[in-house]
């Protein structure tokens, strides 16, 4: 450490604002898909240091910063982004601006939305120059805080687009809550999941929030929603639309773009189990596996071979109420 600490000092001296230009330009060049090697010897100068932790200084960018790095490279819409954080689209356009021209996040235009995920090779360097002089060059007495860092060689600069799944139920409590914790949970980025329904209700089923949180999946953003948040134009385009119930009672399903990929997979309605309450949390626990279950496979499934009417067969298949039981 100490030798490169050494080289940056004989390098210091330039102007703020070109070292930034710089550092950006060096650690995330723009290219097709490059594979961005990382070196401790780019670390930024103080000036720049100082944006970008500035940048990070204020409590909306801080849930920003901490919600885009859950989604890994897949990124997150802009509008998606606004909803979660419950911030104006204008708002949220101003702390991402600010946080992109600090080198800690960047953006790409996926059709007609633009989609923003962490900056992880400016991130390190921004952590990696508080850590630069840990205990004079002799990690060893406080136990290399760089060490701390991720362990990544690697990283490669283009985003990975994420499959939109909507799952559809009546009232939005149950069935579709437990597909949308559960894929968010078993994706590893490579989806990201919605629910909603035609009647929500106030609030989910407690029993299934329950269910939820013992087997470890994060409900703090699950909740009852309509299907019309869905429609809107700066809503999330959906590339699958998945029914969870025999009929959304009677009612048609709003228009949800026209290359979305639908299916039906009917599961039993928690509200209409009978029985003690042992019985019930028996047939709760019946329905967390069926679910799980088909999305299980439905994650695993060859997308990138497949056109959407095999895509579409294969969906029907999960559908299949004599299959995947268990």
């Amino acid at each position: 450490m100490s030798g490169i600490l050494q080289a940056m000092r004989s390098n210091r001296g330039h102007a703020s604002s070109a070292c930034q230009s710089r550092m950006c330009d060096r650690l995330l060049a723009p290219s097709h898909r490059i594979v961005i090697q990382f070196d401790y010897s780019i670390i930024m100068e103080t000036a720049d240091a100082a944006v970008g932790f500035a940048a990070l200084a204020q409590e909306t960018r801080l849930k920003l910063m901490r919600l885009l790095a859950a989604t890994g490279a897949s990124g997150m819409a802009a509008g998606e982004l606004a909803a979660r954080l419950r911030q104006a689209p204008s708002t949220l356009s101003f702390h991402l601006a600010a946080l992109e021209q600090a080198c800690l996040v960047q953006s790409t235009r996926q059709g007609r939305h633009v989609i923003y995920a962490v900056r992880f090779a400016g991130l390190r360097a921004l952590f990696g120059f508080l850590t630069e002089t840990c205990c004079n060059g002799r990690p060893h007495l406080c136990g290399d805080l760089m060490r701390l860092l991720p362990e990544v060689s690697q990283e490669v600069r283009t985003m990975t687009p994420a499959f939109n799944v909507l799952f559809l139920c009546t009232h939005n409590s149950a069935r579709s809550i437990m597909a949308e914790a559960i894929l968010e949970k078993i994706a590893n980025g490579s989806f990201r999941a919605y629910s909603a329904g035609s009647d929500p209700r106030p609030a989910p089923m407690p029993e299934v929030m329950e269910k939820l949180r013992v087997l470890g999946h994060d409900v703090s953003m699950l909740r009852c929603k309509s299907w019309d948040e869905f429609t809107r134009t700066n809503a999330p385009r959906m590339d699958f639309v998945i029914t969870l119930c025999d009929t959304l009672d009677g009612q048609v399903c709003p228009e949800f773009g026209t290359k979305v990929v639908t299916a039906a997979w009917p599961f039993p309605d928690p509200a209409k189990f009978t029985g003690s309450a042992a019985e019930h949390a028996t047939m709760i626990n019946a329905l967390y596996g069926m679910i799980r279950r088909r999305l299980e496979i439905f994650v695993s499934l060859p997308y990138a071979s497949l056109d959407s009417i095999a895509l579409k067969a294969r969906l029907d298949e999960l559908g299949d109420p004599t299959k995947y039981t268990a």
